[in-house]
């Protein structure tokens, strides 16, 4: 009993010897930009709608809403706040590395409205369907040691989303 206490002890410190250290880096100044041409620098996590401009068109919708007990449609405004969500938008940033060898690079997003496509260094390295969840992309494939570029990009689609994202 004692020989197979000491086995395990001897055997459970040679693995943790073994383990590789994980470092975290927070990526959180990032460039945006809503035509890919005129960038301005953010800090995430940023929400483009906010710097506007505001326009009720953004989210006008002509419905009766049954609830109410209207029969006829009238326009609506005001579920999203006429915030400026529709459309595309940009995110760009970089990132130093040295060597990788033996070692795996990933990015972690908390959540990216919507329809997120990574890129590193100017190739497709990702991508995820939705936006209010989280999701991670390899990207050892794509870096190189030195400077690194890394972009997103975001679609937010008209009706793509029951509340304002």
């Amino acid at each position: 009993m004692k020989t197979t206490l000491i086995t395990l002890l001897l055997l459970s410190a040679a693995t943790n010897g073994l383990a590789q250290t994980r470092q975290q880096q927070t990526l959180s100044t990032w460039q945006f930009s809503r035509d890919s041409t005129l960038w301005h620098p953010v800090s995430v996590p940023h929400d483009w709608a906010i710097s506007g401009p505001f326009d009720k068109q953004w989210d006008l919708q002509t419905v009766a809403i049954v609830q109410n007990g209207e029969k006829e449609k009238t326009e609506k405004t005001g579920r999203s706040g006429a915030l400026p969500w529709i459309g595309r938008g940009y995110y760009a940033t970089s990132l130093t590395v040295g060597d990788l060898s033996g070692r795996r690079a990933t990015l972690e997003f908390d959540g990216a409205m919507a329809e997120p496509v990574v890129y590193v260094n100017g190739q497709r390295a990702g991508s995820w369907a939705y936006g209010y969840t989280p999701f991670r992309v390899d990207i050892t494939p794509y870096l190189h040691a030195g400077d690194n570029t890394l972009a997103v990009s975001l679609h937010n689609q008209p009706e793509s989303s029951r509340w304002y994202p």
